[in-house]
């Protein structure tokens, strides 16, 4: 759908913003606002009474218009008085790679405060504050950010710069219609991401299955069967062998740091070194998050590891994630790396054959505040070994088959990214003026 323009524009005086309709104003935040913006409480946040007020920090934040449930904390009504916040208030994130990220209270939830790396907006009644929240997802918002933002350690933007923040400003009536027209198409494009989201799921359960059946099932649907002696595998290929991944491993060992002290190991890297933030749904790891001086290895503070090499995640939020290398390489020590005997067991089946136990591995791992799964618990994994002339032809196989699956998802997140940037045009097109979204008898003002 094609918008029409406002009647009449005027120069806004600045540069990047260009020409506004007639009859919007430009002004900072803080003239919008009938209080100063300014940050909560420092409180920490160990209680989660659902009796007392929701103590609400950036983590909580899911979208403009909603809050994540499974982080709910709260402080005594006492505290939280301090800092209270209401309906049309917007939070502000401050500090860290989440800064710029905005919530729009706009459900009365009972009492609720907020956090200090948060800043309020409290909107004055002549101003809609659903016109200010989308607002927020404008380019014009983001670009100011990004323009002055303090880099430092961690990037922070103050509640006493999002104070001077430019916008334009069009009557009380036309936010209104502008935020009305936002909501139902925004709502139509989020339906339409929805969608593609759910797809990508199937998808990752449906590859899911197709791994787990061909290395425990195999290929051959009319192969003979025989009991695996665990209960929840099955039945086998009558000629495969079940053992536990002690049995068939070359080498089983976690992987180091080198001391940070001694930036020598860090310059001139040539030696990719890996960790939990290089696993993704893909069968070998992404990028190294870092590259070691070879002496590093030869000083034994780093371990180098063979390619095809299977990598599980053994420590921490991403605990049981699996990958392998492609090439020879190192990683730290929340990674444990197992070498299989190549006489009886292919690198990239094994891989296949663990990755299929992703959902599992973390319930394996002892509950701590911590979950670490120890080398004990990964050499008891149990495996299902084929001859070697199967392995190869299984993943073979799972290759041919992953790659459609991926192809379907690239798609899909293709999709969702057009939806997406689609959805950031019109609205920053709609709360800066460059099209007239107000609606009379069902018709667009022209």
């Amino acid at each position: 759908m094609s918008f029409p323009r406002y009647p009449k524009y005027k120069a806004s005086g600045v540069e990047w913003l260009g020409d506004v309709p007639e009859g919007w104003v430009l002004q900072r935040l803080k003239h919008s606002s009938r209080i100063p913006i300014k940050n909560g409480l420092g409180e920490s946040a160990d209680s989660d009474d659902p009796n007392q007020p929701r103590y609400v920090r950036i983590t909580d934040i899911k979208s403009p218009r909603e809050l994540h449930e499974s982080t709910f904390k709260s402080l005594p009504m006492e505290t939280a008085e301090l800092a209270r916040f209401h309906v049309g208030d917007i939070l502000f994130a401050c500090v860290g790679a989440t800064f710029g990220k905005s919530y729009l209270h706009s459900i009365d939830a009972g009492p609720m405060c907020f956090a200090g790396y948060l800043a309020r907006y409290s909107p004055k009644p002549s101003v809609d504050s659903r016109f200010i929240s989308y607002w927020t997802e404008s380019r014009t918002f983001w670009d100011q950010l990004q323009a002055n933002v303090i880099q430092s350690t961690i990037q922070n933007f103050s509640a006493a710069k999002y104070r001077e923040l430019v916008l334009v400003v069009p009557a009380a009536a036309d936010q209104t219609a502008i935020a009305e027209f936002l909501d139902r198409e925004t709502g139509k494009i989020d339906g339409l991401v929805g969608e593609q989201r759910r797809l990508m799921e199937l998808l990752k359960e449906k590859r899911q299955a197709v791994i787990s059946h061909a290395v425990t099932k195999g290929l051959n649907p009319h192969a003979p069967m025989k009991p695996s002696g665990i209960e929840w595998l099955g039945e086998v290929p009558e000629h495969w062998e079940v053992m536990s991944l002690r049995r068939c491993k070359k080498r089983i060992q976690t992987g180091g740091t080198p001391p940070t002290a001694d930036q020598s190991y860090y310059e001139d890297g040539t030696v990719p070194w890996f960790g939990p933030g290089s696993f993704d749904e893909n069968l070998t790891v992404s990028e190294p998050i870092k590259w070691l001086n070879e002496s590093a290895v030869k000083e034994g503070v780093a371990r180098v590891f063979a390619a095809g090499a299977t990598m599980i995640v053994t420590i921490g939020a991403t605990l049981g994630k699996v990958s392998s290398l492609v090439e020879d390489g190192s990683c730290n020590q929340q990674i444990t790396v197992i070498e299989f005997d190549p006489r009886r067991v292919c690198a990239r089946f094994a891989t296949y054959q663990i990755k299929r136990l992703e959902p599992a591995l973390r319930a394996i791992a002892p509950s701590a505040t911590l979950p670490i799964l120890g080398l004990g618990e990964v050499a008891d994994i149990d495996m299902v070994i084929p001859p070697l002339v199967d392995q190869v032809a299984i993943v073979a196989h799972l290759d041919a088959e992953l790659a459609k699956f991926d192809t379907l998802t690239a798609e899909a997140q293709r999709a969702i990214d057009l939806l997406q940037e689609r959805r950031t045009a019109l609205i920053s097109a709609a709360v800066t003026g460059q099209i007239d979204v107000r609606q009379q008898n069902g018709r667009y003002l022209v």
